[in-house]
């Protein structure tokens, strides 16, 4: 349903469109225990994008399309965290050995995945993200997580900056409420990426479907 923002937004021309590319893959940006486990400070109830991501991650390794998992992990006092883990101090739940910092274990990276490791809200900033896309010759990414606002976010900004076509997949991502997640998604899908729900990006991947041995 169009709205008058809608139509404010598309008369100022914030209507332009990416199209999907040749090489995708699913990047999962911070789906752990941290998330997910109620006596976790930072438990944002989003039970329901972990399920969508399973599906998603399923459904890329059928396709034999990549999938890349990211996680944040601090040393001993954060202070590989710099300002970031003063600013948020719930971000211990990230401190080296915390439990909450691992994968859930309903979802889980296979040994093909790739796995980033980050201490920031980007998983490009100060990793070698870009450089093993760009290796894999990966063109466009499917972008779901923890939380739509924060990691997501910046994640899928700066896709768009390192040249890779952000897809970011609404039912698998999730935050603390739905104000945040549903007015990042409208800016998301207003300036940086494309918004696409679980169906969607479940055929994306199916129109994306590789033999095993070109993977």
């Amino acid at each position: 349903m169009t709205t008058p923002l809608d139509e404010d937004y598309a008369k100022a021309g914030f209507d332009g469109h990416l199209p999907f590319g040749q090489r995708p893959a699913v990047l999962i940006v911070d789906v752990c225990r941290a998330y997910l486990d109620p006596a976790s400070p930072l438990y944002a109830g989003v039970e329901s994008a972990l399920a969508a991501n399973i599906t998603l991650a399923a459904a890329a390794r059928a396709a034999h399309v990549p999938v890349v998992f990211t996680r944040v992990r601090y040393g001993v006092g954060g202070l590989d965290g710099g300002l970031f883990t003063r600013k948020v101090p719930a971000l211990a739940a990230f401190l080296d050995n915390n439990p909450l910092g691992d994968f859930d274990d309903a979802l889980r990276p296979h040994d093909a995945d790739l796995v980033v490791t980050k201490q920031y809200a980007s998983a490009f900033f100060a990793t070698s993200l870009a450089a093993s896309l760009t290796a894999m010759g990966i063109d466009s990414l499917l972008i779901t997580g923890f939380s739509t606002s924060g990691c997501v976010r910046a994640t899928a900004l700066d896709a768009l900056q390192h040249g890779f076509i952000p897809y970011v997949v609404r039912d698998a991502c999730g935050d603390r409420a739905p104000g945040p997640h549903d007015s990042n998604l409208f800016d998301l899908q207003a300036k940086y990426a494309e918004v696409v729900g679980l169906d969607e990006a479940l055929d994306l991947l199916k129109r994306s479907a590789l033999p095993q041995s070109v993977a």
